[in-house]
């Protein structure tokens, strides 16, 4: 049974079956959309919780780190509530659509990239500031610094679609409704 089940998916892959590559395609799409719409706000988040000091912060800071644990199907069922025809955001029909998809995956992969943003910036900051006062922050300090905390940033982004795959359950099951041809290819 399971030799066979075996033999025919790798006999689908060699074989470049036309509706597995749609499926594949589709997965990537919402997958890379979803992460770079949670970049989009996750890196700015993270690089001004850790940058100013307000009143707040350590709740705000707690928050984000938690919010990395949320669970799947909780994102999953809220997203959904808010899609449904008798939720608030039911007459844009988003329900069982690969936006609706994009959506979830980006409300579970943004805390990760805040959170994990927040910390390398914190820690760069705590490390070269009085450095870089000393030398008045000239160019090449500043461009160290610069780069390494883009580096260390790019790492939180793919920690952040290296989530996606654990997550992945959440969109057929709740919002995406793995309908063939839409939300499957």
């Amino acid at each position: 049974m399971f030799s066979e089940a075996l033999l025919a998916s790798v006999q689908l892959i060699l074989a470049f079956d036309h509706e597995l590559v749609a499926i594949v395609v589709l997965s990537l799409q919402v997958s890379l959309l979803a992460v770079a719409l949670a970049t989009l706000i996750g890196l700015p988040l993270g690089a001004l919780v850790a940058v100013f000091r307000f009143p707040g912060r350590g709740l705000l800071v707690a928050l984000l780190n938690a919010l990395m644990g949320l669970p799947p199907v909780v994102v999953g069922l809220v997203v959904y509530l808010l899609l449904s025809r008798a939720g608030p955001l039911g007459p844009l029909g988003l329900l069982f659509t690969p936006t609706a998809m994009v959506i979830a995956q980006c409300i579970l992969v943004t805390p990760i990239i805040a959170a994990l943003t927040r910390q390398t910036v914190n820690d760069l900051r705590d490390e070269y500031a009085e450095q870089l006062q000393s030398l008045g922050c000239r160019r090449d300090p500043c461009q160290r610094c610069c780069g390494t905390a883009a580096s260390a940033c790019w790492t939180a982004v793919l920690a952040g679609f290296l989530a996606v795959p654990a997550q992945k359950w959440v969109r057929p099951r709740f919002v995406g409704g793995n309908i063939n041809h839409v939300t499957r290819a």
